[in-house]
């Protein structure tokens, strides 16, 4: 009897994964293939988002854009990916998984197209709506791709890796903008998003897309090919059918109210929101001045290419930590450093301040080692540089990949495609508010109290993950569902995977 389970998650389509008990069965490294390529619409995500850091100056620069116009150029594009994540939940039931992604590259190439090609506000507004749609559609579909490609021993890794080719892509862009134009960035990026395309053609769709359309034989080639011939995919195939046996294909939005979707929804939304009003957005607005002041010499454009830097090195130690440690236990360091580090900040720009109000001198030897110079003013820029990296480490080991790795995770497979939907679009549209409202909240509470009210809501998110957010770590997608049904996640979902096993013994 073999032993454990293989499950399959999503919505219209996905794809089998090994259970907990059972080694992940990639020999043949197709399934990295696989995501590996799907992880190129993460990176036209990352270069989309870090396009309006170069793109901005060098519109202003030639007289294009006016500094407001230039402000609503960056924040655009969240407004199109609050559009994009409905779009993307609507077509992966409808269309399955590789088509979704493959359409990703439709509004990505149009907006990069208006970019590249126009020299007028209206035209730069639409290209990046259009990049924002296309980014909203890749950060809802990759993270399922990928959830339902990978075994539990693997998901983890493979997810985490969707964060992590982000801050790939806004390195890259970040460092092309040094040399390259507006204009040259977007016609790179356009050949990103093409090449996307090109890639996906000879990829797989999901198995389960075929099981529900009762093509059995489709989705054991493409068992066979994903997890190698010594594989049992027929067991598998079993498995899922019955799983799919015991659900009700037809999803309607009222379901909702059934708790065993609304908790994993509330959940994901609740992270979305945390992860979005922890401050990331105020830290990186301030992160070339930080930067700028405490290393000598150093331009804004290469401070912005080493913050990317230290973004991608923390970011890759959360994929090789997360199914090592976990999720919830990543969450929870990264939101007691960051709450640590956002007080920190708060405590820099007071001191900052209260020096140039009032001419306070520090004294005593370590005091004098603070000091710049010959200069009577303390040389604070160490307190916001090691904030300033502690508070970014932090996020990007948890709260930035994190939330989308649960999303992918945590709904049931009927429900998979309207609840990432709201879970995406509630992501982009917090991100656009925090981002609009980041300077009235500079006038109405000063700078150090709009950094003690980021580190307060860093707190909350530590109590809510500690409370109701679930360890996913080593279960398959349909141990997590069936969790879910059952009421019993604070029994279940909460411990270590190997305290709970169907599959033991068998």
């Amino acid at each position: 009897m073999v032993k454990g389970s293989v499950q399959l998650d999503g919505e219209k389509g996905g794809l089998l994964v090994a259970s907990g008990a059972r080694s992940p069965q990639n020999s043949n490294g197709t399934l990295f293939l696989c995501c590996g390529v799907a992880l190129l619409a993460a990176l036209s995500m990352g270069f989309a988002l870090g396009y309006s850091s170069p793109a901005d100056v060098d519109l202003t620069k030639s007289g294009i854009l006016n500094e407001s116009e230039a402000s609503w150029f960056s924040s655009l594009l969240n407004i199109g990916a609050v559009m994009g994540g409905p779009i993307a939940g609507y077509l992966l039931g409808k269309m399955g998984r590789k088509i979704t992604l493959m359409m990703v590259s439709l509004p990505f190439v149009a907006g990069w197209v208006l970019l590249a090609a126009c020299e007028t506000v209206a035209p730069l507004y639409i290209g990046r709506i259009l990049t924002g749609i296309g980014a909203g559609m890749a950060s809802l579909i990759t993270p399922v791709y990928i959830a339902e490609m990978s075994s539990p021993q693997l998901r983890g890794l493979l997810g985490a890796s969707f964060q992590l080719i982000i801050t790939a892509g806004i390195l890259i862009v970040y460092a092309l903008g040094i040399a390259f134009n507006h204009v040259w960035l977007a016609i790179t990026g356009g050949c990103l998003a093409a090449l996307l395309v090109v890639l996906m053609l000879p990829m797989p769709e999901s198995p389960r897309f075929y099981l529900i359309r009762h093509q059995r034989e489709k989705a054991l080639e493409i068992l066979r090919w994903l997890r190698g011939p010594s594989a049992d995919i027929d067991a598998e195939c079993r498995e899922v059918e019955d799983a799919l046996d015991n659900s009700n294909e037809k999803f309607s939005m009222k379901e909702f109210t059934n708790p065993s979707l609304f908790k994993p929804l509330l959940i994901s939304i609740a992270l979305m929101i945390f992860q979005q009003c922890s401050g990331i957005n105020a830290v990186m607005f301030n992160a070339k001045d930080i930067m700028a002041a405490a290393v000598t010499g150093i331009s804004a454009d290469v401070a912005t290419v080493i913050l990317a830097a230290v973004q991608v090195g923390a970011t890759f130690l959360s994929v090789v930590l997360m199914d090592v440690a976990g999720r919830r236990i990543l969450l929870t360091v990264a939101g007691v450093s960051m709450a640590i580090s956002s007080a920190t900040f708060g405590l820099y720009f007071q001191l900052k301040q209260g020096n140039h109000n009032n001419g306070t001198n520090l004294t005593g030897d370590f005091i004098d080692g603070m000091l710049d110079g010959g200069s009577n003013e303390p040389n604070l820029s160490w307190l916001s540089l090691i904030s300033l990296v502690v508070y970014i480490i932090g996020f990007s080991i948890g709260w930035g990949p994190i939330p989308w790795l649960l999303m992918s995770e945590i709904f049931p497979s009927k429900a998979r495609g309207a609840a990432s939907a709201i879970a995406t679009a509630t992501n982009w549209m917090f991100a656009f508010i925090v981002t609009v409202s980041f300077k009235s909240m500079e006038n109405a509470l000063t700078d150090q109290g709009v950094f003690w009210l980021y580190s307060g809501v860093c707190v909350l998110s530590i109590i809510f993950v500690l409370l109701f957010v679930p360890e996913t770590k080593g279960k398959t997608l349909e141990e997590i569902e069936a969790e879910f049904q059952s009421g019993s996640r604070h029994v279940r979902l909460e411990t270590d995977p190997n305290d709970y096993n169907p599959d033991r013994g068998s």
